[in-house]
């Protein structure tokens, strides 16, 4: 389930997600959120996700995020032109 705010991803979980995205949030907000849903409920996954890229990755890793979601690895890719002759 996509959640913006802790209370979302709480009621989520309690309602029976096995998975809460957290979505665009900032790494502090985003870390304390994961916290309270991991302490609430234990054997739910956390995915962090929203705004992304490499160069912040390291900002959103913690001991509460189990899955980070990129897609700046796919809608950002460069394009490559190529022809295939048979």
């Amino acid at each position: 389930v996509e959640c913006s705010s802790v209370d979302e991803a709480l009621a989520a979980a309690g309602a029976g997600a096995d998975i809460i995205l957290l979505d665009n949030l900032a790494p502090q907000e985003l870390h304390a959120a994961a916290a309270q849903v991991k302490a609430a409920h234990p054997g739910v996954t956390v995915e962090a996700s929203g705004g992304i890229v490499l160069e912040t990755l390291p900002q959103f890793l913690g001991p509460h995020i189990d899955v980070v979601s990129m897609g700046c690895l796919t809608h950002s890719a460069p394009a490559l032109d190529f022809a295939l002759r048979v």
